[in-house]
């Protein structure tokens, strides 16, 4: 959503989650600047109404989350992550709507085209990079990082690693004796939030970072050909 300039001139309520590492965003501003609703409330009604898949899982979508009030008071207010604004907007019918719309299938098309293609996200991955100015060193660096992580998670995978939890904690313990400490410390001293680490490390931090997961991929084929030999 970064690239979608729409909301630049309105002040859109936001608060991070640390625990789950995301955005939380006021569903309340958002409908207003892409309504100009008089009663925000009743258009939100008025929108579920239409929308009966939308109504049913409105409260997995939306959370109450306290923000800071018009009078200045913390207030709880519905709230929804990137994901589930998205799916809001959907169902907003107003040409302000329709730049995140055409967006949303322009992401969709893209992502189909990738899975008949997979060399088309490396290329995009290059020029998206390319786009916000790093060096043509770094990208070389960080596509070839991405290629190294990718190797090492098909091994996780192969042998029985479940994602999310099981990646993150062997993610953790590589970070940890490559750099001595974890990904979100290593976010912290770097003063980022949701974004990619990876996309805000130095040259050198990226060779150390591929050559950390080099190394256990190669130390896990290593393992599995001791024990299984052909």
């Amino acid at each position: 959503m970064s690239n979608i300039k729409l909301f630049e001139s309105k002040q859109i309520r936001s608060v991070w989650n640390e625990h789950e590492k995301k955005w939380y965003f006021s569903v309340q501003d958002v409908v207003e600047v892409l309504t100009d609703s008089a009663d925000v409330k009743q258009y939100i009604k008025r929108i579920l109404s239409r929308d009966e898949q939308l109504k049913s899982n409105w409260g997995t979508i939306c959370t109450l989350v306290e923000m800071m009030a018009a009078d200045g008071k913390r207030r709880k207010v519905q709230a929804s992550d990137a994901q589930g604004l998205l799916r809001i907007i959907q169902s907003i019918p107003s040409p302000k709507a329709e730049p995140f719309k055409l967006w949303l299938a322009k992401v969709g098309s893209e992502r189909l085209e990738e899975i008949e293609n997979p060399e088309l996200a490396t290329q995009r991955a290059r020029e998206l990079y390319k786009a916000k100015g790093y060096p043509d060193d770094w990208i070389e660096k960080r596509m070839r990082s991405i290629a190294i992580r990718e190797e090492l998670t098909d091994q996780w995978k192969t042998h029985g690693v479940r994602e999310q939890l099981e990646y993150a904690i062997l993610t953790a313990e590589i970070s940890k004796a490559t750099f001595g400490v974890t990904p979100s410390e290593y976010k912290q001293i770097k003063g980022l939030k949701s974004q990619n680490l990876r996309d805000h490390m130095t040259d050198l931090e990226l060779i150390f970072s591929m050559l950390g997961e080099a190394s256990t991929t190669a130390i896990v084929k290593k393992k599995i050909k001791r024990f299984c030999p052909e």
